[in-house]
């Protein structure tokens, strides 16, 4: 999509970090880390959120999470580490591509926000 940066990443237009990269998905340290690790997996294919993905992107959901498995055993999270999904402005969604953050290295509180 025209003028998505996460778009312009995986197309190669905007360097970053890889931590992964398959001909599903992408992952990369994130510009503006709010943890010590803070990693974001992404779907080579855009959907703006959450919300738009459809019953048959299954596949592609749940090989998002397996990448954040593994990029957070790459990254050596032993003591754990959290994986999140904003959708929309109230849910803290910055960037108009859905995105699976991976956040550790140091203990996380809760609730959040």
């Amino acid at each position: 999509m025209a003028g998505c940066i996460f778009c312009d990443i995986v197309d190669g237009k905007i360097p970053a970090k890889l931590i992964h990269e398959d001909h599903l998905a992408v992952a990369f340290h994130d510009i503006s880390p709010k943890a010590p690790t803070h990693l974001l997996v992404i779907p080579r294919q855009h959907l703006s959120d959450l919300d738009e993905a459809k019953p048959e992107q299954e596949l592609l959901l749940g090989h998002l999470l397996l990448v954040a498995k593994e990029v957070a055993a790459k990254s050596e999270l032993r003591g754990g580490y959290r994986v999140v999904i904003n959708r929309g402005a109230d849910g803290g969604q910055s960037v108009d591509h859905l995105h699976v953050h991976v956040l550790g290295g140091r203990p996380l509180a809760w609730p959040p926000g």
